[in-house]
């Protein structure tokens, strides 16, 4: 009789912990899905374009053009600003492209050729007390650009923003290229300018990881 209720209670005993390790391990399975299904948003250098409009004459004539190469890693985070915020990135100068071979070696060579570490442009968005901004390093200067950030379904975002050339001490590589351009940039008035201003536009695509 007393062997019975003993085995009577170890197996009550072996019921209870067997209850328990089961719960634990459903409860185990539900946090660790929890952290897998949690959505991330990824950067990625393929998914993303530079492009840049300078301007020409006193009418201030748009030329446009792209950087085809953008070199930075992968970059992850749990919100679309988590995931921009702190990409550094650099652009090669040698994949600047206009759709004109002459312009392009302009540019290369007169422009950027007349700066200081000549070979890539440097930088990383910043995203701090709800705005956006690009620290870029051009001739030796590093300075932030306030970027105007629109993002569509938190998927697709565009980021905008306008250098003034003087704030990265650039009108000397400014007055180079104006000199082998001269002709090319006078407008109905006979006055040859380039001005200092140039827009540039990011558009990139947040992946889901």
């Amino acid at each position: 009789m007393k062997s019975i209720k003993f085995l009577s209670v170890l197996f009550t005993v072996a019921l209870v912990l067997s209850s328990c390790k089961q719960e634990k391990k459903e409860g185990e399975t539900k946090a660790d899905e929890t952290v897998e299904n949690a959505i991330k948003y990824v950067v990625k250098p393929e998914a993303t374009t530079v492009k840049w409009t300078a301007y020409k004459t006193t009418d201030k004539v748009p030329v446009g053009g792209e950087f085809a190469t953008l070199n930075f890693e992968n970059k992850e985070g749990a919100t679309p600003q988590e995931a921009l915020n702190n990409l550094e990135f650099s652009i090669p100068v040698s994949s600047l492209f206009t759709k004109d071979e002459v312009r392009d070696e302009k540019l290369k060579t007169s422009f950027f050729g007349a700066m200081l570490n000549p070979e890539f442009l440097k930088g990383k968005i910043i995203y701090a007390d709800s705005t956006y901004s690009a620290e870029i390093t051009m001739n030796g200067v590093t300075k932030n650009l306030p970027l105007e950030v629109n993002t569509t379904d938190e998927r697709r975002v565009n980021m905008t923003g306008t250098m003034n050339l003087n704030d990265w001490d650039a009108l000397g590589a400014l007055e180079s290229l104006n000199k082998v351009c001269f002709d090319l940039h006078k407008g109905a008035d006979g006055v040859s300018k380039t001005w200092e201003d140039v827009a540039i536009e990011v558009n990139t695509y947040l992946r889901e990881k």
